[in-house]
């Protein structure tokens, strides 16, 4: 069955050319022409991937993801023509998984595409081959993640997360003790083809450590090592 992407832009030559491309590579392709019909349509399809516009009519890009990440984990990808810093922070901040700024080639954008499905399949492959009683724990004290449900607890309490939070703190929990530099963070959270910078790793940190520590200020379970990244003591 070939995966469904919803693309939300309301220009119409770049939409048609979107769907066109898409449509070509074996995707199914669902158009959604402003911000409401957007999120109307992404729960009645509940899509594989959604490329969304930020300057949208009635609602906009940036609303559009934040209602949509309340109830879904579909991987977003969003469009803009403004090439400005705190567009991207905001995108991300929100809950974006990539971010391109118009005008961009369609072969970059088809690897975004295939990137981001790449991945969900994988995450998809790797909960299905194992059984339901028989999960993938990892523990630290009151902190828990369960890799097959990929849901967090802490002091046995649901934690919720944003799926790059939670990408980012498997990442940390599977390689405790070990220095990891943003870099490293960057391409093996985010990947290689991630446009974004290290400052990106820096906020998603941040907003971890909100979450998960007891005194943010003074975190005891992401450290900060100074010039090299960041290490997880657990």
């Amino acid at each position: 069955m070939p995966e469904l992407i919803l693309v939300v832009e309301d220009e119409t030559s770049l939409r048609e050319t979107l769907s066109y491309n898409l449509s070509r590579l074996g995707y199914k392709v669902h158009i959604a022409v402003d911000g409401k019909s957007a999120i109307e349509a992404a729960r009645r399809l509940v899509p594989d991937l959604i490329v969304l516009d930020i300057m949208l009519p009635v609602l906009d890009g940036f609303e559009v993801c934040r209602i949509l990440r309340q109830d879904m984990v579909v991987p977003i990808i969003m469009l803009t023509a403004r090439d400005e810093e705190i567009d991207r922070v905001i995108g991300l901040e929100i809950g974006a998984d990539d971010y391109l700024t118009k005008p961009f080639s369609m072969r970059e954008f088809q690897a975004r595409v295939k990137a981001q499905l790449r991945r969900v399949r994988l995450e998809r492959e790797k909960a299905e081959s194992h059984s339901p009683d028989n999960h993938e724990i990892l523990q630290f004290d009151d902190l828990t993640l369960d890799m097959t449900r990929r849901e967090v607890r802490l002091a046995d309490k649901p934690l919720p997360l944003k799926p790059k939070e939670y990408d980012l703190l498997l990442f940390m929990a599977r390689h405790r003790g070990h220095v990891l530099s943003r870099d490293l963070i960057l391409e093996r959270v985010w990947g290689w083809d991630f446009s974004g910078d290290s400052r990106t790793v820096d906020v998603h940190v941040r907003w971890l450590r909100e979450k998960i520590e007891q005194n943010p200020a003074k975190p005891d379970r992401i450290v900060t090592v100074r010039g090299a990244g960041y290490r997880f003591e657990g």
